[in-house]
């Protein structure tokens, strides 16, 4: 259950209808996540909602490769909804199915495009460490160049903020009857950030 109040249209002040109409008149075409929660600061979920809108439409980062990393960042902060959302995305983007699939069990992927490998790495190691090793560094800068790798880096952040946010305030799926996707892994039964590991060779 949810641990604070949503604005509906009905009860929203002019300011925070303003922005409502302008999230749900955008790409997104509704209002769904944590903008749900920063509606209660409508300066704050207008300029989240237009970062999240370019981060997630306009940057050069492939929608294939944007998906992973945030399955990536939902997977290690066992975040419910963002799963929910984005396992959906990254099937309509071409992500495989066994590679979601092994990201839902916090088990070694198995890639065979050697960009989704790059790219889960640099996610991993980031989340994981808060930073990001040489090797894996130099892969992403060579596939994405300097402002894609900005961008990749960019993406890994929102969407860990948008994580915290879901689950600080227990934002619950769409559908209440939606069985929830993320399960503890063995040894997490407490439901702390989940480990991910290094895919197969």
């Amino acid at each position: 259950m949810t641990r604070i109040s949503f604005p509906t249209p009905e009860t929203m002040n002019a300011e925070q209808l303003r922005v409502y109409q302008d999230i749900i008149q955008g790409p997104r075409a509704r209002l769904v996540g944590p903008l749900r929660a920063a509606l209660h600061n409508p300066e704050l979920a207008d300029r989240w909602q237009k970062m999240g809108a370019l981060l997630r439409f306009g940057t050069s980062i492939s929608p294939r490769a944007s998906e992973l990393a945030i399955l990536v960042a939902a997977r290690r902060w066992n975040s419910q909804l963002e799963w929910h959302i984005h396992a959906a995305a990254a099937q309509d983007a071409g992500l495989p199915q066994a590679v979601i699939d092994a990201l839902l069990l916090a088990a070694p992927p198995r890639f065979d495009d050697v960009r989704d490998g790059a790219v889960y790495e640099y996610a991993r190691q980031l989340l994981q460490r808060g930073v990001v090793g040489e090797a894996a560094y130099q892969e992403v800068l060579a596939m994405f160049g300097e402002a894609g790798t900005v961008e990749l880096t960019a993406i890994i952040g929102y969407y860990s903020m948008v994580a915290m946010t879901l689950n600080a305030h227990h934002i619950p799926l769409p559908d209440i009857d939606t069985p929830l996707p993320l399960h503890p892994v063995a040894g997490n039964a407490e439901g702390v950030l989940t480990e991910l590991p290094k895919a197969q060779s």
